[in-house]
């Protein structure tokens, strides 16, 4: 590359960086992450290939690699009270295909909110999507109140016997309520997804219930609210592996090597220090100001006679 495209690919990021400081950004799905979480991603852990699990990598020159991704994990299952996480997954994309092939065979029947209702991409829309045309999809949807339908989801669930339930969403503004969504996939003998990408950091703060309790596996970007790199984290609670004590080893390989190829080092030493910065006070002050910011902007756009949805 010449000089002169160099400078003006630092140019742009110079452009990039002021419109980020004189815009509001509304887009639920982007945040800032720290100095400390930015200057890890430059650092020299992107020229390390590390295909494989720490103890068990199929390049050499791994010993400083595999503490680094102990470390990471090590400090998202104190966080979240979990017994199992995988931080190799490069967004929640992937993780969540990860988790499909993980638990699912070809034609099993898997549900989700359907993304005209808030759900995501990933969560069974069907024809386009892997998760739509691999697997059954079967979508739920909303009630007369815009709230997801809990009644609808049960006589799905009765009707179809999903091997998989997704509890989460992308674009929907109330609480979900892990303890229904648990209910209904123990009923039915499935496994519980909850993908909590979007509220990560407002769980962690106490402003939305924790699916921990509840759901078998939780599916986490760590780009959203939990402030971190743009990757994502699979955990498996107590719960999943009371239902299948092979549930860990299976996430590991649908990630590695079925799904993907190294990870991106740099990527989990950052999601190492992000879980740090979330277990400090000012990040519970941080989620609670969320919530009192959401607050002050609800108010005043019904003040100024907007009807919201939620």
């Amino acid at each position: 590359m010449s000089k002169t495209n160099q400078d003006c690919i630092f140019t742009l990021i110079k452009q990039e960086e002021q419109r980020q400081k004189e815009m509001i950004g509304l887009i639920p799905s982007e945040n800032h992450s720290s100095d400390a979480v930015r200057s890890v991603l430059s650092s020299c852990l992107s020229s390390k290939y590390a295909e494989g699990y720490p103890g068990r990598r199929y390049y050499e020159g791994n010993q400083i690699i595999d503490k680094i991704e102990v470390e990471a994990q090590d400090r998202i299952k104190k966080l979240f009270t979990v017994p199992y996480v995988n931080v190799q997954p490069y967004s929640g994309s992937p993780a969540n295909s990860a988790v499909e092939f993980a638990l699912l065979e070809e034609g099993d029947t898997l549900m989700g909110l359907a993304l005209s209702s808030g759900g995501h991409l990933t969560h069974g829309h069907p024809k386009v999507t892997f998760s739509g045309r691999y697997f059954n999809s079967v979508q739920y949807g909303l009630d007369k109140n815009a709230r997801i339908d809990y009644a609808q989801v049960r006589q799905l669930a009765l009707k179809h016997k999903p091997k998989l339930i997704i509890a989460g969403t992308t674009a929907y503004p109330f609480i979900l309520d892990f303890a229904k969504f648990a209910a209904i996939a123990n009923e039915v003998g499935a496994y519980l997804l909850a993908d909590i990408s979007h509220i990560t950091g407002l769980v962690i703060a106490g402003e939305h219930p924790s699916p921990v309790p509840y759901a078998h596996v939780v599916m986490s970007t760590t780009h959203k609210t939990f402030r971190g790199p743009r990757g994502a984290m699979i955990m498996v609670t107590e719960a999943g592996l009371k239902k299948d004590p092979e549930l860990a080893d299976k996430i590991d390989k649908a990630v590695f090597p079925a799904l993907q190829g190294g990870p991106h080092n740099e990527t989990t030493a950052a999601i190492a220090v992000t879980a740090a910065e979330a277990a400090r006070p000012e990040f519970i002050q941080y989620g609670q100001q969320i919530r009192k910011n959401t607050d002050a902007l609800a108010n005043a756009l019904k003040n100024n006679g907007l009807k919201l949805v939620g």
